[in-house]
């Protein structure tokens, strides 16, 4: 009894131990990166007065812990919600008329990013829009307390070690006070949500006051957005996408970016553009892509490059419609023609179960992310070819019954 008792006093103290060595590693691990904050420009100041009392933060999501379950990145809205539910008919209409206030109040700004990136106003709007509700959005994180955690324990350790480091350059260069640099949990800030990296690769004083300020000054954060779409390769005057109506012999697995060819192709194979919008002879000419992001159900779209463009912004394909969309309607108060189903969406642990078969057996190449993104859904209607089932290209309990019995 005596010994039993000594074990588990002993296994206590043991799984007592880890969270203090972790916090006094992690202090360890911050001072170990001086050097490197040092050649990047860091004041032995900055680095000790920011550092001084900073911990880890252990419920970030996409950290790997030891002793723990992986916390993985969180259920974002865009890969968990149909598409209905994330590009809401209420929430577009509400941003899209404040947009327009906003496009009369930064006139002369708006203007100046127009001459000189070439992105139109109603995109850099719904990008603030979308990422930070214009700005009304309080960011719940420390910036630096995030790409220090994320750096000691996530997922992407390398890409964070550099974005702690340029964090504590830009709170050295005073361009933001440290109450006021917060971000999201991945580390992204300021009104148009960019990761430090981001902010000196694409940093635009419009404004002239001499500092980069994506914090505070709109024409700033707007003029930095449009030159990281410019700097992903954003084609001036070209449309982000075309709704159109697609023929009822669609062929949903050429729904991917591999599969691109002019507007004019897709016109001759029976795409029509809605509302009898007719498109030019350059329009014609462009490369698309076909996007069904319901599979065969819902609006199709054929996306140009500056689709792709916007999704470097955020990998989601709902992300990128939500930001279309939006902009259209500052000027247009048109909806989609065609409207979104009623589909429902499987369990992400379902999709990615999906993910894992289609693997297996040779028809998907990608992430295993419980995300039904195009990779995905083209996979899963080559499966639904060779399986004999209906061909919709899209998650259902039908194709995960055939896939569980096929086994």
């Amino acid at each position: 009894m005596v010994r039993s008792v000594g074990i588990l006093l002993a296994l206590t103290v043991l799984t007592m131990q880890p969270a203090h060595a972790a916090d006094a590693a992690f202090t360890q691990f911050i001072a170990s990166l001086w050097p490197e904050a040092q050649a990047a420009g860091v004041s032995r100041a900055t680095f000790d007065a920011e550092t001084k009392g900073l911990e880890p933060d252990y419920k970030l999501p996409d950290l790997i812990l030891p002793g723990r379950p992986a916390t993985g990145a969180p259920s974002q809205a865009e890969f968990v919600q149909v598409p209905a539910d994330y590009v809401k008919e209420a929430s577009i209409a509400r941003l899209a008329a404040e947009g327009q206030k906003l496009m009369q109040k930064h006139r002369a700004a708006l203007n100046e990013i127009e001459k000189r990136f070439g992105v139109p106003s109603s995109v850099v709007l719904a990008i603030w829009g979308r990422e930070t509700d214009y700005g009304r959005y309080r960011l719940p994180y420390d910036t630096l307390r995030v790409v220090a955690t994320q750096a000691y324990l996530g997922r992407r350790k390398d890409q964070y070690r550099g974005e702690f480091i340029l964090a504590l350059k830009i709170l050295g260069e005073g361009a933001v006070a440290r109450n006021e640099f917060r971000s999201s949990w991945a580390g992204a800030t300021g009104y148009t949500q960019f990761l430090p990296s981001e902010y000196y690769k694409h940093g635009v004083d419009l404004d002239g006051d001499g500092r980069v300020d994506i914090w505070h000054s709109v024409p700033d954060a707007l003029a930095s957005a449009a030159q990281q779409l410019v700097n992903k390769g954003w084609q001036a005057g070209v449309r982000w996408a075309y709704e159109v109506k697609a023929p009822a012999s669609v062929d949903c697995t050429m729904g991917v970016p591999e599969v691109t060819k002019p507007i004019a192709e897709w016109l001759r194979a029976g795409f029509v553009p809605v509302r009898g919008l007719k498109l030019s002879a350059a329009e014609q000419a462009q490369p698309a892509s076909l996007l069904q992001v319901e599979g065969i159900y819902g609006p199709a779209f054929l996306t140009t490059k500056n689709y792709f463009v916007i999704k470097e912004y955020n990998f989601s394909d709902l992300y990128v419609l939500f930001v279309g969309h939006l902009a259209d309607r500052m000027t247009s108060p048109q909806p989609f023609a065609t409207p979104w189903s009623a589909s429902t969406q499987l369990r992400s642990a379902d999709v990615e179960a999906m993910q894992r078969h289609l693997t297996r057996i040779g028809l998907y190449k990608d992430k295993l992310d419980g995300k039904a993104g195009m990779q995905t859904r083209a996979a899963l209607g080559a499966y639904q070819k060779s399986a004999g089932l209906k061909v919709d290209c899209w998650p259902s309990e039908a194709v995960l019954r055939s896939m569980s019995a096929g086994r």
